[in-house]
Order: structure tokens, then C-alpha cells, then sequence
């Protein structure tokens, strides 16, 4: 029997293409709280002025937008132990 385990990778989101509907890590220079805050992409855009934009919805509804170094990635990866 195996124990399966998911763990949270982190990873720059300039080294990354992100798409609608990725989770992210939200920066707390954006929410204003003292921790990073989870959130699903629901646009990315690129703008003339500032670069590549993300906004991200939280589970409590909340759409925080800005810069991509604002945001982080969240990848699921399954790690199994016999």
C-alpha cells in the first residue's frame, strides 16, 4: 500500500506560462494581508504600459489584479512512499 501525499510547488510565475483557471499565490502587496492568499486566474493580459497582467479570483470572491511578479504558481504533484 502506498501513502500518497500532495505537496504545493512554488514557482516564479516569470518562469512560467499561466493560463485561466491556474491557482496562484496572490502577493500580499496586493491583498493588503500579512500572508499569500490563494486564487484562480480568470485573465491574463498583456498590457502596453505594464507587462503581462493577471487577475485572480479568491474563494471568497474577492479579484485582485496586477503585474505577474505579484503572482505565484501552485502545482499539485503526488508523491508516493511505500
Amino acid at each position: 500500500m502506498y501513502l500518497c501525499n500532495f505537496i504545493k510547488d512554488h514557482i516564479d510565475m516569470e518562469k512560467t506560462v499561466i493560463e485561466n483557471g491556474d491557482n496562484v499565490l496572490i502577493s500580499p502587496d496586493l491583498t493588503g494581508l500579512t500572508n499569500w492568499t490563494e486564487g484562480i486566474v480568470i485573465d491574463v493580459e498583456n498590457n502596453t504600459f505594464n507587462g503581462i497582467v493577471i487577475s485572480a479570483e479568491t474563494k471568497d470572491r474577492n479579484v485582485f489584479f496586477g503585474r505577474i511578479d505579484l503572482f505565484k504558481t501552485i502545482r499539485n504533484r503526488e508523491i508516493c512512499l511505500q
